[in-house]
């Protein structure tokens, strides 16, 4: 979403245009203008990307992702984008998340290309395409988008029993879609108690050790797994009333004492640190974390 410049917007520089400042009236009628321009291109880029994300076919529903993706990098650049967005949310026919567990996050790699059971059936077959695993992994980059950007969408994720589906994408996917998915659990969670009563139910920490422990598994998501427990510990289950009570215990008991101690510990970073500090500590953090488990 990368907007002209609008006709009424004032020129610079131009001869024979007067400079002079133009009158409140004016100047109102030209903010009301922008803001309405505005709000057209915010809500024609999420149609036209929701348009795609509901496709039968997986090669368009990946576009669809992939714009909306863009999209909600191009919102974050400004406060005024981001109340646009928030005022869109409240209108089902433009809410993001329904639509991502809807026709991407629910399908399994096992789900039939065509329903057998119409087969011989005198109505016609509609053809829907299995979720790859591109479009399984944008499509929990932009419900970790959302979610970051507007509180009500971890709200419209729990609907969707976004943690059980989550924990169920990390147990049977690949690489790929472990990484996205650590990273949108953490986005789901924060500052909402219901998704976090959901991933205690679920035991979603004991899936989180498991991969961490597993010397055979793939480094890197090993890693995440570490910057996943700093994260859940440190500004997840950091806040006041968290409802995850046994969190500690649990890691103490799946991880070992020194472990636990260490995660404890190393999530109180970076209070001080801008972003890029931060990202390199919790980085460093993760990997002692992934060290203290080699001894341990």
């Amino acid at each position: 979403m990368y907007l002209k410049k609008a006709l009424w917007a004032p020129t610079e520089g131009e001869d024979g245009v007067d400079q002079s400042p133009p009158s409140p009236a004016v100047s109102e009628l030209v903010s009301s203008l922008n803001r309405q321009r505005l709000y057209r291109e915010v809500t024609l880029a999420l149609r036209t990307g929701l348009r795609d994300a509901r496709a039968d076919f997986s090669f368009l529903r990946v576009r669809g992702l992939r714009n909306i993706l863009k999209f909600l990098r191009s919102v974050a650049e400004s406060e005024a984008t981001i109340r646009l967005f928030l005022d869109t949310q409240s209108i089902p026919q433009l809410q993001v998340v329904p639509v991502l567990f809807q026709n991407t996050l629910r399908q399994s790699k096992s789900d039939p290309v065509l329903n057998l059971d119409h087969i011989f059936s005198v109505e016609p077959m509609q053809i829907t395409s299995p979720a790859t695993d591109c479009e399984v992994a944008l499509a929990l980059r932009v419900l970790e988008g959302c979610c970051l950007l507007n509180r009500e969408s971890t709200a419209l994720a729990h609907q969707q029993k976004a943690i059980k589906v989550l924990l169920n994408i990390l147990s049977t996917h690949g690489i790929l879609e472990q990484g996205a998915c650590l990273d949108a659990l953490i986005s789901i969670m924060l500052d909402s108690s219901a998704n976090q009563m959901d991933f205690e139910a679920c035991r979603g920490i004991d899936k989180i050790a498991e991969l961490i422990k597993d010397k055979q598994g793939d480094e890197n998501i090993r890693l995440k797994c570490g910057e996943f427990l700093l994260l859940l510990i440190g500004h997840v289950n950091g806040r006041d009333r968290s409802p995850m009570a046994t969190i500690h215990e649990d890691i103490r008991r799946l991880l070992g004492e020194k472990s636990a101690s260490l995660i404890w510990a190393a999530s109180q970073f970076g209070s001080t640190l801008d972003p890029e500090q931060r990202l390199t500590a919790l980085h460093i953090q993760a990997r002692r974390v992934l060290e203290s488990l080699e001894l341990y």
